[in-house]
């Protein structure tokens, strides 16, 4: 069943998150791909209310050509994506497999395979595959070419370091100027009580105000950098040195990535302590937005990424960066930096990702 070969599309849009877990899949299942970039128009949501197959949703001349001969397998994420896998395997007369990472908008009846985790309600079914975390696949070689690219701006810095990953408004969490001085103060804390240093970088969706509120708390013996800036991120090279994760916990992916390194993680609990009906910044569009559909829409097209936040925690893969717990944090650390880690979290993250390969083989074989 392996050796048998099949073509894969993976269809790529705006978000990094939702695209490293469809590249993730199609490495793993070792077959080559074809990737095709989706981009969408400012009215494609309109195209999701109802249940037909268009493309009306979508940029033709800034996206990928779709034409003939239509693949075995297409691998899909996001809202965006869905209604072009689903035109594709229209278009393939039904021959197209089609596997859709998260929670999909279509009926789950209109998908081959569902990849899910914690965040999403969707139910035990057959054609649902639940992970505890997002897929994430480590190329070890591009890895170690960040790793050694980025050890150069790190000279005289002592260890242990400390990633700090800080991303932005997403779901229910809105990330003030508050909470990322807060979160920038709680970082900086716990790398002068372990005599360590801390490796910054925000995100596209960080705000400049955040970004700015944030790095005012880092002091300049720190290594920071800005994405606003632009240059080479650095991300990936903290994935490969960083000694420990710092994490803002809104981000499904970067907590994911974090905790395949099996490195202490530490989490920023992005919630608001007051009602959140007193606090302005709830009434943005995002937050508001996603209440609504929490208290009105049905339950699988729900998300709560608390659900994977309190899975690692609990499962002490993970835990909250509080102000109480900062020094026996850093006693850890310093006697942990350097020294050989198990390698727990790498095989769990390594295993989802191939039970899903496998699930996905088994679409190809059984058709």
């Amino acid at each position: 069943m392996a050796e048998r070969q099949f073509t894969v599309w993976c269809l790529l849009g705006e978000k990094a998150g939702d695209n490293t877990q469809v590249r993730a899949l199609a490495d793993a299942l070792s077959v080559g791909y074809a990737e095709k970039r989706i981009v969408a128009q400012p009215w494609e949501l309109f195209c999701h209310l109802g249940r037909g197959v268009t493309l009306a949703g979508i940029d033709s001349s800034a996206s990928s050509n779709l034409v003939a001969p239509w693949p075995d397998v297409v691998i899909s994420a996001g809202r965006r994506n869905e209604p072009v896998a689903r035109w594709i395997k229209q278009q393939s007369g039904g021959e197209s497999r089609l596997v859709h990472m998260g929670r999909p908008w279509a009926p789950l009846e209109c998908w081959d395979l569902l990849v899910t985790t914690p965040q999403y309600f969707l139910p035990r079914q057959e054609n649902i595959l639940h992970n505890s975390l997002p897929l994430y696949r480590v190329n070890r070689d591009e890895m170690r070419s960040a790793g050694e690219r980025l050890q150069r701006s790190l000279e005289g810095l002592p260890r242990p370091w400390i990633a700090v990953l800080a991303g932005g408004d997403s779901g229910r969490f809105v990330m003030t100027d508050k909470k990322a001085a807060r979160f920038g103060h709680l970082a900086q804390a716990l790398a002068t009580a372990s005599g360590g240093s801390l490796l910054v970088t925000d995100s596209a969706r960080t705000s400049a105000a955040a970004g700015d509120a944030l790095c005012e708390q880092i002091l300049s013996s720190n290594y920071c950098y800005r994405v606003k800036d632009g240059g080479e991120n650095p991300y990936r090279g903290m994935l490969a040195l960083a000694d420990a994760f710092v994490v803002s916990g809104e981000s499904m992916s970067m907590l994911g990535e974090a905790a395949a390194t099996d490195n202490p993680l530490f989490i920023f609990d992005m919630d608001d302590t007051a009602p959140w009906w007193v606090l302005a910044h709830s009434y943005r569009y995002k937050p508001l937005s996603h209440r609504f559909a929490m208290r009105f829409g049905a339950r699988r097209m729900r998300r709560d990424i608390g659900n994977i936040q309190h899975a690692l925690v609990t499962t002490g893969r993970a835990q909250w960066l509080v102000e109480a717990g900062l020094e026996e944090a850093a006693t850890a650390l310093r006697a942990s930096a350097g020294a050989a880690i198990p390698n727990r979290s790498a095989s769990i993250a390594e295993e989802e990702l191939q039970r899903t390969a496998e699930a996905v083989r088994q679409l190809v074989t059984a058709h």
